[in-house]
């Protein structure tokens, strides 16, 4: 009879220990242990499977010049770098509701008609479920297979019997392997089962797509070991009560972290936007407000248009308030602190909010610049000229310190009609640029100056 042992794993961080512990020493969470049972008397692996390939020198390794397969999604293409790379691990997150299933079934449906074999196991939904989607996304093809299932030891049985290109499993947390006595989404069946689909994906050069939960701090359910054990994690952000979705690459072995996939989400499906920046100042208005600003902000290589939007009041209360939405309020916090130190603005008795326009995050420190300009331009009341983007990053000293990618940024603001620019002055520009007015700014003092027009 096989030993049997217990212990109490942590829910949140995967930590163990031999007994009950109220509170997690290492992520400090109370209640989240729980007793799982575990088989001493595993399987031994077979070496001369485990070896079939020996040891080679780098010069002899040959590469198969279709090592990516496009999903025929340029916005997809685009967060995993080119494509999927055969026998690569992909996780994808994000809340539900979001379009997870929804943009791999469309790519399913994209690879299916480039001839290529997908499995789609699916552990939450029936089979009929899977084709009343499929039908609305319009996805139609004999090379498409469904597998409604949750034991991973059939799933993989299927998946070598087969050989497809690409396996979908919807979701990690769904699926079970009988190595684990314990129940489907606990940390050690997620630890496994990942494990299990990472040999199966790099013994038999085979793509896996895996779809995560999050929890509702945002974070990605299940062991942070997940994340390690993967070659690509992929974010899906976006407002569900907005229709665009944002694909955020946060760790790709193969390509680019940071990028992102901009989509719409409509009746039939998931749709690419080719021209964020457009999207994002469809409302911005040619009559501006006091209190707004474009910058010009960068998401992996490419640069984006958004709008800043301020609110300054006096409140009422003893202590202010700061709120800000899609950037981080910490960063705002400092640079009300150089705002009051700099140029004498004194906020300490007004409400501050600072919002970004089209639900996307901004955490690059290249928006302070404009952030800094649209809570001056709310306070004095003046409007900042609507045809100048900002770009810059400010120290604590009032200084405009240098971004990256100028070029591109200025190119994007050019693209898209902006008649003058504002730059930091310690920005080395290669290019020439015509129709539009570069601005250099030294310190935040001159930017304010030369950025607002009227008096207050």
């Amino acid at each position: 009879m096989a030993k049997v042992k217990s212990k109490y794993v942590c829910q949140s961080c995967g930590y163990e220990t031999a007994g009950y512990l109220g509170r997690c020493p290492e992520c400090g969470n109370w209640g989240t242990f729980v007793e799982e049972v575990e088989s001493l008397a595993k399987k031994s692996p077979e070496i001369d499977v485990l070896d079939s390939v020996p040891p080679m020198k780098l010069t002899q390794i040959e590469m198969n010049s279709e090592i990516r397969m496009s999903t025929n999604i340029s916005e997809f293409d685009r967060v995993l770098g080119g494509g999927i790379v055969q026998g690569s691990l992909v996780l994808i997150a994000g809340d539900p509701g979001i379009g997870k299933s929804t943009i791999l079934l469309q790519t399913s449906g994209e690879l299916a008609k480039n001839n290529k074999k997908i499995l789609y196991v699916s552990a939450e939904e029936s089979a009929g479920q899977i084709k009343l989607r499929a039908e609305r996304l319009g996805v139609k093809s004999d090379n498409l297979y469904i597998y409604p299932q949750t034991n991973l030891e059939l799933i993989k049985k299927h998946i070598e019997s087969m050989q497809p290109d690409l396996v979908i499993v919807d979701s990690i947390q769904a699926i079970y392997t009988s190595l684990i006595q314990s129940t489907a989404g606990s940390v050690s069946q997620i630890r496994e089962c990942c494990n299990i689909l990472m040999q199966t994906a790099k013994t038999g050069n085979i793509s896996i797509i895996v779809i995560g939960h999050v929890t509702k701090e945002g974070n990605i359910a299940g062991p942070k070991v997940l994340e390690h054990m993967v070659d690509t994690v992929i974010q899906f952000e976006g407002d569900k009560t907005k229709n665009y979705r944002i694909l955020r690459s946060i760790k790709n072995r193969f390509g680019n972290t940071s990028e992102v996939g901009i989509f719409e989400m409509s009746s039939q499906g998931l749709t690419e936007v080719i021209n964020p920046s457009e999207v994002f100042l469809k409302e911005y208005s040619q009559t501006q407000t006091p209190g707004s600003t474009i910058i010009v902000t960068s998401e992996g290589t490419r640069p984006l248009l958004v709008e800043i939007q301020a609110l300054v009041g006096t409140t009422p209360y003893p202590a202010p308030r700061r709120i800000a939405n899609g950037v981080d309020t910490g960063r705002v916090l400092q640079i009300l602190a150089v705002l009051e130190k700099r140029i004498g603005l004194n906020l300490s008795k007004q409400d501050v909010y600072v919002n970004v326009i089209g639900g996307i995050d901004v955490s690059e420190p290249a928006a302070d610049l404009g952030i800094a300009l649209a809570i001056v331009t709310c306070v004095r009341d003046v409007v900042f000229d609507n045809q100048t983007a900002i770009i810059g990053e400010i120290g604590l000293s009032g200084e405009i310190r240098a971004v990256n990618h100028i070029e591109k940024r200025i190119n994007e603001a050019q693209k898209l009609g902006f008649k003058r620019i504002i730059i930091p002055a310690s920005n080395d520009i290669q290019d020439e640029f015509k129709g539009i007015e570069i601005i250099k700014v030294k310190r935040i003092l001159e930017a304010i100056t030369r950025g607002i027009k009227g008096q207050g």
